[in-house]
């Protein structure tokens, strides 16, 4: 998949600090890009829009707390 246009952006908790972040590229067409704040050049995680939305539903739900 070609990713060159994508505009990656980090959470605004992340506080900037380079700490452990992910990037997510949502400029995408019908998908949602994520990577690796540390490591640009490593994988990159591709998903459905549908699938990132049910993701972001079940964290913001609680679902993966530990």
């Amino acid at each position: 998949m070609d990713l060159t246009s994508a505009i990656w952006r980090t959470s605004t908790h992340s506080g900037g600090n380079g700490g452990q972040c992910v990037e997510v590229a949502s400029n995408l067409p019908a998908v949602i890009a994520v990577r690796d704040s540390k490591n640009h050049e490593g994988g990159v995680l591709v998903l459905p829009r549908e699938s990132w939305a049910q993701f972001l539903a079940a964290a913001r739900s609680g679902e993966f707390r530990i």
